[in-house]
């Protein structure tokens, strides 16, 4: 991958990044959404947290399977490491591994420092908290108990798989790995805005770190590995099939 793809996108995530922090902190725009989609008349969110079926298919199936995916490909690694067949999605493979790993991790992280509540926590929607924001905060608010719910952590897994990109050569591959991750990201996090437990602002944060760490890992990998993996348009007819 070429050195000004790599700057060109770490530069559009992080101005992602920093739009979205400021962009809702000074509008009101997650409010609007999230009264959307809270129902006032009986108090409650378009889905119910504790429907089973949802949590299973929305929030602890797709827990397990990520879970399992990050053993798979570690075990893949380890085990097939002198398969040739394996030689041209080995360094993509790791960087898949490493950026799910490392974005869950951060994530997890960042939300027990931010201390940002919820929508489910908030006055506004039944509960005892102000609205609060990243950037701004309320004196009394650092009296209640601490929150956290800033970036969003469960759509941080689905987000982490935009990492799929770099498991391919070809750049229309590339980008259907790069649409899966965003689609399992959007459909988490969409899950977990319907029941209350996010806003917007920390679903498109998510996405933005996400992306941000995998091109800071694959960047990394590449350089530790030795491995410059090329555009399709360079590479031999053969390894650009993949």
């Amino acid at each position: 991958m070429d050195k000004p793809f790599f700057i060109r996108q770490l530069g559009l995530a992080a101005v992602g990044l920093l739009i979205v922090i400021v962009l809702f902190d000074v509008t009101n725009i997650d409010m609007w959404v999230q009264n959307k989609l809270y129902q006032f008349g009986p108090g409650q969110w378009l889905l119910d947290k504790h429907d089973e079926t949802l949590k299973l298919f929305f929030y602890d199936g797709p827990k397990k399977l990520l879970t399992l995916l990050a053993k798979i490909v570690l075990l893949v690694l380890i085990v097939f490491r002198r398969n040739e067949r394996l030689e041209n999605y080995r360094t993509g493979l790791a960087i898949v591994l490493i950026s799910t790993i490392v974005t869950v991790a951060l994530v997890g992280g960042l939300k027990s420092l931010t201390n940002v509540p919820c929508p489910k926590d908030l006055s506004h929607f039944g509960g005892h908290y102000p609205y609060v924001t990243l950037l701004h905060r309320l004196p009394f608010a650092e009296h209640l108990d601490r929150v956290r719910c800033f970036p969003a952590g469960h759509a941080s897994g689905g987000f982490a798989l935009v990492s799929l990109f770099f498991l391919f050569r070809r750049r229309r591959n590339q980008w259907i790995g790069f649409g899966v991750g965003m689609t399992l990201g959007w459909t988490f996090g969409l899950y977990k805005m319907l029941i209350g437990d996010h806003f917007l602002s920390h679903t498109l944060a998510t996405m933005c770190i996400a992306w941000l760490v995998s091109l800071l890992v694959a960047a990394c990998v590449y350089r530790f590995s030795g491995n410059r993996v090329a555009d399709e348009e360079a590479l031999p007819a053969a390894t650009a099939s993949t």
